[in-house]
């Protein structure tokens, strides 16, 4: 659909990663400009090429795979200040909640308008991968102060494992400290060379005695935002080692 799979072989073989790594619901987020709300014979231009091209994935799979549940949405980028999402195929699956990302993985200084906008417009946002934004200030403090507007937020697994740089590992781990996140994402780009890091994030997890984290992080959430449900508190996720511990994990970088 765009920088993902470039042939059903390949789509078919990142369906089967995930499979194998327990997943049983899939929801593809190809790339959209929401500039393109303002014209909407491109927007339906695009949205029908998508959707062709999932129809004709999901006709193949949903044989090979009849225990997979798929879904489609969008990941728009947010690159103009006055977004007009109005059209239901850009949201999550066939709920309000959009998953928005900022051009270049740079924060513009109007950022917080254009999400009260969206909520104004009773459009949930889904931030994408919030650790990664390169920002004015620590990059979880400013994915922090949008969870207080009631911004949900989307970390990536691979951040968490250090495949995006120790800053988005960094911002990632210490927004999990927090029980800022709401959900994770694969991130996966079904390419030769790309791999899942589900089973390494899961470890991760495990590693900390994070167990009731990460089922809310993978199933409980995703399931609630899905049905168009707000996501449940997630609890902090620290290194072990008791109060101590707990605080280097919250205030230093001993989450890691």
């Amino acid at each position: 659909m765009d920088d993902g799979a470039r042939d059903l072989e390949e789509s078919g073989a990142g369906v089967a990663t995930l499979v194998d790594a327990g997943v049983r619901r899939i929801v593809t987020t190809p790339h959209l400009d929401v500039s393109l709300t303002h014209d909407p014979e491109r927007l339906r231009a695009r949205i029908d090429a998508v959707e062709a091209a999932w129809a004709r994935a999901c006709q193949v799979h949903r044989e090979r795979f009849p225990d997979v549940e798929f879904g489609l949405g969008f990941e728009v980028m947010l690159d103009v200040p006055d977004p007009e999402p109005d059209d239901p195929a850009l949201f999550l699956a066939g709920t309000r909640v959009l998953l928005v990302e900022w051009p270049g993985l740079q924060v513009p200084p109007a950022s917080r308008g254009v999400l009260e906008r969206l909520l104004g417009a009773d459009v949930q946002p889904l931030v994408a991968h919030p650790e990664r934004f390169r920002t004015r200030g620590p990059r979880w403090e400013t994915a922090a102060r949008w969870r207080e507007m009631g911004v949900w937020l989307q970390v990536n697994m691979g951040s968490v494992t250090g495949r995006y740089g120790p800053e988005a590992r960094e911002a990632a781990v210490r927004l999990l400290a927090h029980g800022l996140v709401d959900c994770l994402s694969s991130d996966l780009h079904p390419r030769p060379g790309q791999r899942c890091r589900l089973q390494e994030t899961r470890d991760w997890f495990e590693a900390r005695g994070a167990h009731r984290a990460w089922e809310l992080l993978t199933a409980t959430n995703p399931s609630r935002i899905l049905a168009g449900e707000a996501p449940l508190p997630v609890p902090p996720v620290v290194r072990k080692g008791g109060v101590m511990g707990r605080l280097k994990g919250l205030f230093g970088g001993e989450g890691r």
